[in-house]
């Protein structure tokens, strides 16, 4: 996912797909301890993909106390 494909997004559309990613960080999680994982990488992609959500979640939460 990219920034500008995020910060175009509803933040509705924002909160479902954040919880996708939360869902699949924790199936991740658990492939990896069974070791199932095939791409570990996956894992840290996640992960900041969720970071990404969350920080244009908060910009956006700054702009409307600003006004």
């Amino acid at each position: 996912m990219k920034n500008k494909e995020l910060r175009n997004t509803s933040a509705k559309e924002l909160n479902n797909k954040l919880q996708d990613l939360h869902k699949k960080l924790a199936e991740l999680a658990i492939e990896y301890r069974t070791k199932e994982v095939k791409n570990v990488k996956q894992i840290s992609a996640v992960k900041k993909d969720i970071a990404r959500i969350l920080t244009i979640q908060r910009e956006v939460e700054i702009k409307g106390e600003a006004k």
